[in-house]
């Protein structure tokens, strides 16, 4: 008997936010059509594959729950943010929880274009991989506006800050003009952005804001997304799979007890991992006991963590899977830099190092400007790498990087405002899993270690972050302005 044809089920979870109850409830259904994973994607939705005859069944519960969802399709593209982000790595300012929610609960369409609402001071949600993409400003409430126009790496910087209420409103206006003129805005080599603006403008009334300096986003650095993590006086737990897939059973156990003890949210990131905040202390061991359960790793080295792959693609995750294990067997730094592997031309991925399959087997390697991972100016590498020599290549453009970069550092001053400092070297020791730095200036007062403690005098220390011993730092040098 021929096994039944399967069919990959997609929802959007707005924001990359679901709240416990919701996400167990989806979890139940899928559970309840015989599929035992879910996949995350790079814009924050949810994947779950099942047999075609069990279609009818589950979109009978979807239909009865609420849930929209579409089926071998991604027509609509989910709302991507950096939520995710708030109070675990971004800086503080006016963009709380609240704003989120509200920009969220003014969508009252499902959008065909991709949008970002992504936080400016944060390096964890990336600012331009959607079409219409909204990034913070220092003004309370007002936002830099870019467009990246379709199929295309065309960016229009808006000339105007954007009130947070109109989010939707304008998204929707510039998404409606854009698939209305396609000749003119969608998979074009050249493109007038002048004509969009008055297009968009000529019957809309926008609350908007002159803009007083130019949007300036800050120097790419992807945290440790992984494991249980400080946050004040609690912590947060970040979740990475390998293989991108998470048990049925981990999630429903994880959403059962964030119901059971008051959690009312789960996270997911451009990163394809789930991320759980506002764990009390007294509750931590809770959520171990559920990963011992289903032995889960939670100590992923970080030259494994900074890599994008396409959504559901299996010889994407193989050949990152074989370069992670090539880049470990030579003990490779990729600190600061992320990488992309990728089959289409047009997938809309961001990083630092970009690989792309080519029709004949071979790959080319590209890098984007001074490694910006968010900027869309690239430089061809490499046009034809064969598969078995790709790591080669990758380690001499890393080494190209950190050249590059120490070579920027002045060696004797640089000019500061209100004066000269002199750049030094001090010797520090790094987490050679999530790269915490520990200075002896400082020391590790959360910890009970006072300033002025030499790392060598500690025999019983663990990272604050990820908790790998004190056999795991490494002496590195660090530059003191």
């Amino acid at each position: 008997m021929q096994s039944n044809s399967k069919k990959q089920i997609k929802l959007n979870l707005p924001g990359g936010v679901v709240s416990a109850g919701d996400f167990y409830e989806i979890l139940l259904v899928a559970q309840n059509a015989n599929a035992t994973h879910i996949r995350f994607g790079n814009r924050q939705q949810l994947y779950f594959e099942i047999d075609e005859t069990e279609l009818d069944n589950l979109d009978t519960e979807l239909l009865s729950a609420g849930i929209e969802y579409e089926v071998d399709a991604a027509m609509f593209p989910n709302i991507v943010s950096s939520y995710i982000a708030d109070g675990v790595f971004n800086q503080e300012n006016w963009l709380k929880e609240g704003v989120y929610k509200d920009i969220f609960d003014l969508f009252d369409y499902k959008p065909l274009l991709k949008i970002n609402v992504v936080d400016g001071s944060q390096t964890f949600a990336p600012f331009f991989t959607g079409n219409i993409n909204f990034i913070s400003s220092a003004v309370s409430n007002y936002w830099y506006l870019q467009i990246r126009y379709p199929k295309t790496n065309i960016l229009y910087s808006w000339p105007t800050l954007i009130y947070s209420d109109y989010i939707p409103a304008i998204a929707k206006v510039i998404q409606n003009v854009i698939l209305a003129n396609k000749e003119q805005f969608y998979d074009q080599p050249e493109i007038n952005s002048q004509l969009l603006h008055q297009m968009v403008s000529a019957d809309s009334d926008f609350v908007i804001q002159q803009i007083d300096q130019p949007l300036k986003l800050p120097e790419f650095q992807l945290p440790y997304y992984e494991g249980f993590n400080k946050q004040g006086d609690k912590y947060w737990l970040g979740i990475y799979r390998r293989d991108e897939l998470f048990s049925i059973e981990l999630l429903m156990d994880m959403c059962s007890l964030c119901m059971q003890i008051r959690i009312g949210q789960l996270y997911i990131s451009p990163w394809k991992s789930l991320l759980i905040k506002n764990i009390e202390p007294a509750q931590r061991p809770l959520f171990g006991n559920i990963l011992n359960k289903y032995k889960v790793n939670i100590r992923h080295a970080s030259n494994e963590l900074n890599w994008q792959v396409e959504d559901l693609c299996s010889q994407c995750l193989q050949l990152k899977q074989q370069l992670v294990r090539e880049f470990e067997a030579a003990d490779q730094r990729t600190y600061r830099l992320s990488f992309v592997i990728k089959r289409s031309p047009k997938s809309g991925l961001y990083g630092s190092v970009i690989i792309r399959e080519r029709d004949n087997g071979l790959f080319q390697i590209t890098h984007t400007r001074d490694f910006n991972p968010n900027t869309k100016e690239l430089v061809i590498k490499w046009e034809s790498v064969p598969k078995r020599e790709l790591s080669t290549c990758l380690i001499a453009l890393c080494d190209e990087f950190y050249s590059r970069h120490s070579h920027k550092l002045p060696v004797q001053a640089i000019v500061v405002e209100k004066g000269v400092s002199v750049i030094e070297q001090k010797q520090v020791y790094q987490c050679g899993y999530c790269l915490t730095m520990y200075d002896d200036t400082y020391g590790d007062e959360q910890n009970g270690v006072p300033p002025g403690t030499p790392f060598t005098t500690l025999n019983n220390y663990s990272c604050p972050v990820c908790e790998s011993g004190r056999d795991k730092f490494k002496p590195v040098q660090k530059m003191m302005v």
